[in-house]
């Protein structure tokens, strides 16, 4: 029997995978819900495992796909989502039957049997033909109360015949039933097994043969003889002797998959302490947001098969505030404290169940250390909530007073040169006459120009606007925007462009357009990848997980513009900065570009002078 299981984390799928392959089936695996989709559409399958939160495609919706489709194979879902709007989505997509994480595999082996049953209800638990009886839950094949010694694939062609006993079978059915695709072996191989397994039949004192070939079709299961009578079950002492063994084979499976797990639980778990770390900090980036929650439903699930209940719990807590968007500086306090219970509750564990670790050690920031806001205002009353906001991520002053004036005319900036600020907020109202705030902004641009300058006032006028840019300015901020809104902007103004870390991804079919890219940005210090076809688009986006997409847009089959619509329809890569490069400078093929929701379009006659600049306001505007 051939089973198909759709699952991301990579130690749990190999964990069922092994388990079944221990009873004798044929498995493959599917990372991620697309492959699963192309797999099920590509081969005939017994059965499908299907977890529900999977890249590209998610498990429900690529339940409801196979369904919508005409797919009839028993769908088992398996997946830590265990709640009952969960479970009541799953079997409304078409799913069969719903298995939650952590899960025995013994129930796993139990589920597995009736639904391969459920197939075919006409066929009884235990296998029969004549004197031979295969039962599937003890993976066992008597005959004349003697077990039959089979290799993998000789119990697996047995079963595959009595399963289906009036289907002819060709070597090549047989191989797409009982091989993986990886696997697969030439026709040839297919009549060496089915010869030893006859060979093995016939020594066992089956007569006549069982199995009878059909030239020019394949192979069958023979009718039964008349006068050929079932024999007797075997005795309760042999089959509670064959469970045994079983279960034995099953735990050997499961202590293999545990000492894997053991050589992964320190990566994910320091993933999450990364994670904490740039939450504290204000700077948690999607991608280590979204790498953070993937690690931890894998912990949900896989810590809660080894029994460790507390541990899976945490996990699952840890995966539910990750899913918090956006993630308040409240809610970072509550992940680092579940971040340190989750490995003092490892620490507790027994050696023989997962690798001794020790809790984490956040590092300790000095007060020195974090950030300075200084804020420029005399309404005390409006700046307070703006204080109490801050002062959770960065150190705060505030200076109310007015700017004194120098000599020369310019405001004295003594009191702020004092201070060392990392960023200041200007209110534009701080001095009586705005003119006078102005200067302020200019004197601070001019003598400060590392410093970014934000100013907040009470109008929103376009020529307030434009003299602010004209005087340097960074941001102009509504006195009218909630508190966090404004704290949410200085914090992305405080994480400086770092070129020389950025991650490209250049798609054009032309190889010296390619070669041009990597020998203008690669002096940067940027990490250029090239791909030259978009067939392998997406496979090579979440490799990669790029910074910003730089794409052509006319390429064979699939265009550019495509692509970018894409990615603005995926929750991931809808915010992912986007530019193209076309030898097209048309006012048409120029509105679609940016139709397409792209960033930037720069032409191909003029990269050589506007694409350095392009890309690095493109990648200032996404930090």
């Amino acid at each position: 029997m051939k089973i198909l299981a759709v699952e991301d984390d990579a130690w749990m799928a190999s964990a069922v995978a092994d388990t079944l392959a221990q009873q004798n089936y044929t498995v493959e695996i599917a990372a991620d819900g697309q492959t699963g989709w192309d797999l099920a559409a590509a081969a005939d399958y017994d059965l499908i495992l299907l977890d529900i939160t999977l890249p590209k495609l998610d498990g429900i919706s690529l339940c409801r796909k196979l369904r919508q489709e005409g797919y009839q194979t028993p769908i088992l879902l398996l997946t830590a989502k265990d709640t009952r709007s969960d479970k009541v989505m799953g079997l409304d997509a078409g799913a069969d039957d719903y298995l939650a994480k952590p899960f025995d595999f013994q129930e796993l082996l139990a589920r597995v049997r009736a639904l391969l049953r459920r197939g075919n209800s006409a066929l009884p638990p235990v296998l029969e033909w004549g004197n031979l009886q295969l039962d599937p839950s003890l993976c066992e094949v008597t005959c004349y109360d003697e077990v039959l010694h089979l290799t993998r694939k000789e119990y697996g062609l047995l079963e595959l015949f009595l399963r289906n006993p009036q289907r002819i079978f060709s070597p090549s059915a047989i191989i797409e039933r009982l091989w993986a695709f990886e696997d697969s072996p030439r026709e040839s191989t297919i009549k060496s097994h089915i010869k030893a397994l006859r060979q093995k039949l016939k020594a066992a004192g089956i007569e006549p043969d069982c199995i009878e070939t059909v030239y020019g079709l394949g192979y069958r299961l023979k009718p039964l003889p008349e006068e050929n009578s079932p024999g007797h079950l075997q005795s309760s002492e042999e089959t509670e002797a064959a469970a045994i063994d079983v279960e034995q084979k099953i735990t050997a499976v499961v202590t293999q998959a545990r000492e894997a797990f053991k050589a992964q639980l320190g990566d994910r778990l320091t993933v999450l302490q990364q994670a904490a770390e740039a939450l504290a900090q204000g700077r948690l980036s999607k991608t280590l947001q979204y790498q953070a929650e993937r690690e931890a439903h894998k912990l949900t699930g896989t810590l809660g098969t080894f029994g460790l209940a507390q541990a899976s719990e945490l996990a699952e807590a840890i995966e539910d505030l990750l899913q918090t968007r956006p993630i308040d500086q409240q809610n970072a306090n509550s992940f680092k404290r579940l971040v340190n219970s989750l490995y003092q509750e490892l620490e507790q564990t027994p050696p023989s169940l997962i690798s001794s670790i020790s809790s984490p050690t956040f590092h300790s920031f000095t007060a020195s250390e974090f950030p300075l806001l200084l804020i420029i205002s005399r309404d005390r009353q409006r700046v307070e909530p703006w204080v109490k906001e801050a002062s959770q991520r960065m150190r705060v002053e505030v200076i109310s007073a007015s700017i004194a004036t120098g000599m020369s005319g310019e405001p004295e900036l003594n009191p702020i040169l004092s201070e060392k600020p990392d960023v200041i907020l200007l209110d534009l109202d701080v001095d009586d006459r705005m003119q006078d705030s102005l200067q302020l902004l200019s004197a601070l641009s001019k003598q400060l120009p590392s410093i970014p300058v934000l100013v907040w006032a009470e109008q929103d006028r376009l020529t307030d606007r434009l003299e602010v840019v004209r005087r340097g300015g960074r941001g102009f901020l509504q006195k009218s925007i909630s508190v966090t809104q404004g704290m949410e902007y200085i914090a992305q103004v405080l994480q400086p462009v770092h070129p020389d870390k950025a991650e490209i991804l250049v798609v054009d079919d032309d190889p010296v357009v390619l070669n041009t890219v990597r020998t203008l940005l690669q002096p940067w210090g940027m990490q250029i990848t090239t791909l030259d076809t978009p067939h392998h688009f997406w496979e090579v986006l979440n490799d990669v997980s790029p910074d910003l997409l730089i794409l052509d847009v006319q390429m064979p089959d699939i265009n550019g513009i495509e692509l970018c619509q894409i990615i603005r329809t995926d929750p991931q890569w809808s915010k992912l900065p986007v530019l193209f490069l076309t030898a097209h400078t048309d006012t048409t093929t120029v509105h679609q570009v940016f139709t397409a929701k792209a960033d930037d379009c720069v032409s191909k006659s003029s990269m050589g002078a506007k694409l350095v600049p392009r890309v690095l306001t493109c990648l200032e505007r996404s930090s």
